[in-house]
């Protein structure tokens, strides 16, 4: 394979091609420190956006050779470097640390020694339940400062949905006393259990409905081991999303206190495995569901049950990288538009190949991540490429975070040490899993209701003949699910769209088939694979209406805002203030 070479500090190459117009090469110094790029730049790009050019870069960025793209590893971080050279390319200046492109985010894998390790659940008559690793349960922890770890039997408790939520009047723990104890909960929040618009926020998931606040909210509480009831439904995806997920060495962010906060041991337990736990203790999981959904709900202790664990690990000090590259605006360069996409996904599983038997195509350890996330990458670089051609009012950044799979990791480290402040961040735009499945009469918008983006994007869809349509599945709490998110949080007025399911060819009815499709079949696993058979031309479709809204800011003085009541106007006005 041909290899190239690329600076640490300034990262240019040469292009060539006779397509129109394209990006070129500039001449450039001989770099200082060179990097290897383990796969070529694209020979020839188009200043515009054109469904060639995103297929070269998500073709690119989930080939094999990068191994899935697991951040820390040499083949992940190589994708980075092939990200930060792709930016240089196409005329983007460095906006990291030191002159560089990237971003230094300190990080641990941990890897679980199922061989060495256990989680035991023991009945009143003292049976062990089955609890085969991957099987019926996944397990790990977030202290960092040991290899080893355990606990004697422990009190199990039910602490229905896990959340305290004073907003809602709703306290899941009732100020029990959990030291020594661990507590067992469902997924999701009751707002979705009950359909009801006005408990929590109805259908839609709230963060208290997510699995990382569930298990810090645990840990607040004292508890020494968290377990969460994995459903399909309320959770918006199989166990086997679960087992790939949480397999194989689990990244974080160095802690300061090494995790001492967090529950000695944090888990999924399957359904069937929830329903023999609570059979054993005389109670019927159903039942206590029910209970569940009403602010009423005391916690259950299942007399007589103990959990128990050992973790057995090894922690390795890593680092990682957010990739980040500007184009200066010419009459506000401290005002900016941004973009933001995730490049990393789940890496190279070293355990068993994944899949059905005896088919070669399945027989994989590489989770790719074609969808999630090489599209949203190609997409972040593609607009970065258009912009270049224009010369902008104010400036533009393009964030490529990392470990957005182990919890939105790189957009949180890069929310609490922004290279720009947030207070200079007019508005963001995110990208992440573009569905191939050709042209739809939509688009949709995650957390629809949020912003006047939505407004912004509403008026470029118009010119496309198309609509703007609300997430179809808000209990799936996709709003919480990716790095805008960690933006939002800081006030940072933050627009998630994504393709839409009402197909040109095929109506609703195709594209809820095949969106259906992909979770089951590719989501989270070795098949989320590129295809030369992919139709993207809705993709583009997509990112140029995205490319049009953040053109229009760019070269604007407005500030789009918050909607008046949403969680996040406060926080912004008061960022403001500071300007």
């Amino acid at each position: 394979m041909k290899r190239l070479l690329i600076s640490a500090s300034v990262l240019t190459f040469a292009a060539c091609g006779a397509q129109e117009p394209t990006t070129e090469t500039p001449a450039a110094p001989e770099p200082e420190a060179a990097t290897e790029l383990l796969m070529p730049l694209p020979e020839q790009t188009s200043a515009d956006i054109m469904a060639d050019d995103l297929a070269v870069r998500i073709k690119t960025l989930a080939d094999d050779t990068f191994e899935g793209r697991g951040p820390g590893t040499p083949a992940g971080e190589a994708s980075a470097d092939w990200i930060a050279a792709e930016m240089s390319r196409i005329g983007l200046e460095p906006a990291g640390d030191n002159g560089s492109f990237f971003q230094t985010v300190e990080m641990v894998n941990q890897t679980v020694d199922t061989d060495a390790s256990f989680f035991q659940l023991t009945t009143p008559d003292g049976t062990e339940l089955p609890m085969t690793p991957k099987e019926d349960v996944v397990f790990w922890t977030k202290r960092q400062n040991t290899n080893e770890l355990a606990f004697d039997p422990t009190d199990v408790v039910f602490v229905g949905y896990g959340s305290v939520a004073p907003e809602y009047d709703w306290d899941d723990y009732a100020g029990q006393d959990y030291a020594g104890k661990t507590v067992v909960m469902l997924v999701n929040d009751p707002g979705f259990a009950t359909g009801d618009p006005e408990l929590f926020n109805g259908k839609s998931m709230t963060y208290y409905g997510r699995w990382t606040y569930k298990y810090e909210e645990a840990a607040r509480q004292g508890a020494t081991a968290a377990i969460v009831i994995h459903e399909t439904e309320p959770a918006s995806y199989g166990w086997d999303v679960v087992s790939n997920s949480w397999s194989g060495a689990q990244s974080d962010l160095v802690r300061a206190d090494g995790g001492a906060e967090r529950t000695m041991l944090e888990g999924w337990i399957t359904r069937d495995t929830a329903e023999a736990l609570f059979a054993s203790a005389g109670l019927d999981l159903e039942t206590l569901k029910q209970q569940a959904k009403s602010k009423d709900f005391q916690p259950v202790a299942l007399e007589g049950v103990k959990a128990s664990g050992k973790i057995s690990q090894t922690i390795d000090q890593l680092e990682s990288r957010n990739v980040v590259g500007r184009l200066p605006g010419k009459t506000a360069p401290d005002e900016y538009m941004l973009y933001t996409a995730h490049w990393d996904h789940l890496g190279k599983k070293s355990e068993e190949k994944t899949g059905a038997p005896g088919e070669d195509f399945y027989q994989d350890q590489i989770f790719n991540g074609a969808v999630d996330n090489a599209t949203g990458s190609a997409a972040l670089l593609e607009i970065a490429e258009a912009m270049a051609a224009q010369e902008l009012e104010r400036s533009a950044l393009f964030l490529s975070v990392t470990l957005e799979e182990s919890g939105l990791l790189g957009s949180a480290y890069y929310a609490e040490n922004p290279l720009v402040p947030h207070n200079q961040i007019v508005a963001g735009i995110n990208m992440d899993g573009a569905l191939p499945i050709g042209r739809t009469k939509d688009m949709v918008v995650v957390g629809y209701g949020a912003s006047e983006l939505e407004d912004m994007l509403k008026d470029v869809l118009d010119e496309q003949g198309r609509v703007i349509k609300p997430d179809a599945k808000p209990e799936a709490g996709y709003f919480y699910r990716s790095d805008h998110i960690s933006l939002a949080k800081k006030g940072v007025p933050m627009l998630y769209a994504d393709g839409g399911q009402d197909k040109v060819d095929g109506g609703v009815a195709a594209g809820k088939a095949a969106a259906a499709v992909y979770t089951a079949e590719r989501y989270h696993k070795p098949m989320d694979e590129y295809s030369d058979d992919w139709d993207l031309s809705g993709f583009t479709e997509d990112i140029q209406a995205l490319y049009e809204v953040g053109l229009k800011i760019a070269q604007s003085d407005e500030w789009p805002t918050w909607y008046e009541g949403n969680e996040f106007e406060a926080t912004r006005k008061k960022s403001l203030e500071q300007n």
